[in-house]
């Protein structure tokens, strides 16, 4: 097992990138590519090698959810970058199940997307974040702040990537939290 990221696939607008898709470009892309590489060599030895690209998780005491509530919470949320963004995400209870199946299901092999089937674009996401915390999400980030904020990370952020998890979804793992609204009230009730 190898964790990965959908990094992988970089800033892809609204390409629908399953896990046939080609890597894409730039600093991140290529550190999933060469993490990937090195993991596969295993295979050599005839061990089988699956390398989960993981999308945003959802969770609130850490990652993208728990930097993004403080702001909801004041009312000071909205959508990024004018919010048609991508943002392939996954509740964190459906990434520890995804997990486990890969590794007891000896049938999987190579790359598995851990996204929910529920992607939205980055103002849906605001707007229903905004909608559990019943606080308004409509101030914009404009995409100069995330940069002067983030620097260079900010590419992670602007970036867009409709993944889906073709690979899961084909061989019967069933998400629990495949829909973005009711993922959030489970995780912020």
């Amino acid at each position: 097992m190898s964790a990965s990221a959908i990094g992988y696939y970089g800033d892809r607008a609204d390409e629908l990138l399953s896990e046939n898709a080609h890597p894409g470009s730039g600093f991140l892309s290529e550190v999933c590519v060469e993490w990937e590489r090195a993991a596969q060599l295993a295979s050599e030895l005839g061990i089988r090698v699956v390398c989960v690209r993981i999308g945003v998780v959802l969770h609130p005491r850490g990652g993208a959810l728990a930097t993004m509530l403080p702001p909801v919470r004041l009312g000071l949320g909205g959508p990024i970058a004018g919010g048609q963004a991508w943002l392939s995400w996954i509740h964190s209870e459906d990434l520890m199940r995804l997990f486990s199946w890969a590794v007891e299901d000896p049938a999987v092999r190579g790359p598995v997307n851990a996204v929910s089937p529920g992607a939205v674009r980055n103002g849906e996401f605001m707007r229903v974040l905004g909608a559990t915390l019943h606080r308004p999400a409509v101030i914009p980030a404009p995409a100069f702040a995330m940069r002067l904020m983030y620097g260079e990370m900010a590419s992670v952020i602007l970036g867009s990537q409709h993944v889906v998890p073709e690979v899961a979804t084909q061989s019967g793992f069933q998400f629990s939290w495949p829909e973005l609204a009711p993922a959030l009230r489970n995780l912020l009730s």
